[in-house]
């Protein structure tokens, strides 16, 4: 069977469905560089992050026969959260294949919502692999994380979102970044905005892909990230496809860059951000995109270590 590819009419038939369970997130002013721009907070969904979006167009649009059989996920936190709670809502099996080492904060959500939770050892197993095997040993659908196409028309949601709320297209949206779900989304969603995707230093598979034309994976000795939400190995060819020629080039930000928006969310707009989800907020900070009064910055998590959260705010 053909793969399906996504589409602006999947993206504004996701926002309909969307709509009809959520309100949509906030779009709030903000001033970064003496330029009045706007943050799109959906680090304010039920979850706390913007997956929630994707999975429930995923596990919606799933026939019954799907449903019965269960759906399995990997991933670090947000969209394992986004997934146990479309599954709990629709009544479906959820098991999460989530690291080891994933913030505590996020397993014990996912667990909360009812998802069954299977841990690797991050890096030395290939999380595809361990999610692969489960469905071959128990059945059910693969919901990716961010190369499904139904969930890259879920994140895609957003941008609808904006252009209401905004009352036009937006200049531009600066996203934060990790297999490029919500980028491609976006790219489909926004299709006469720019979309600058934002990734850690030495996690930017998108942007090395974007830059190159071909999949980049990760280097072994990739360094350590606070950003634990952005840290996939490669991106997906249907991701970099729909990106490609539509996409500015990518951006990093380094862990000090990421901790001072994280405390400028705080103190400026009273919003707790995880640093997964104040990437594209620490790059419009630090000057490496342009921003502009019709300019929105997503802030895509909000499911902060408490702890490290605490140390970051008292820095």
């Amino acid at each position: 069977m053909a793969e399906r590819i996504p589409s602006r009419d999947g993206v504004i038939a996701a926002a309909q469905a969307i709509a009809a369970i959520l309100p949509p997130t906030p779009l709030l002013p903000v001033e970064v560089g003496g330029v009045r721009a706007w943050v799109k907070a959906d680090n304010l969904q039920p979850i706390g992050a913007f997956k929630i979006r994707g999975a429930w167009w995923r596990l919606s649009s799933m026939s019954a026969e799907e449903r019965a059989g269960g759906v399995v996920a990997v991933s670090s936190g947000n969209h394992a959260q986004g997934v146990a709670w479309a599954a709990k809502r629709l009544g479906i099996r959820a098991t999460i294949v989530m690291p080891h080492d994933a913030p505590q904060v996020k397993l014990d959500n996912t667990r909360a919502l009812g998802a069954e939770v299977v841990l690797y050892q991050r890096p030395q197993e290939d999380r595809d692999a361990v999610a692969a095997k489960l469905i071959a040993e128990n059945g059910g659908t693969l919901v990716h994380a961010f190369g499904d196409p139904w969930v890259i028309e879920g994140q895609g949601s957003a941008a609808i979102e904006i252009a209401a709320q905004l009352g036009r297209a937006p200049s531009r949206i600066v996203a934060c970044c990790g297999g490029g779900g919500l980028a491609a989304g976006l790219a489909l969603g926004a299709p006469d905005s720019a979309i600058h995707p934002v990734e850690p230093v030495g996690w930017d598979m998108v942007g090395q892909a974007l830059a190159a034309g071909e999949l980049v994976h990760a280097a072994p000795d990739a360094p350590k990230t606070i950003c634990d939400a952005l840290q996939p190995n490669v991106t997906k060819p249907l991701n970099l496809g729909l990106l490609m020629g539509r996409a500015e080039p990518g951006v990093t930000v380094t862990d000090d860059e990421v901790r001072a928006a994280q405390r400028f969310a705080f103190n400026t707009l009273r919003l707790v951000v995880e640093p997964g989800g104040a990437a594209a907020l620490a790059a419009a900070l630090a000057g490496k995109v342009p921003v502009d009064e019709d300019t929105v910055i997503m802030l895509t998590g909000g499911n902060a270590d408490p702890a490290a959260y605490a140390a970051t705010i008292a820095g």
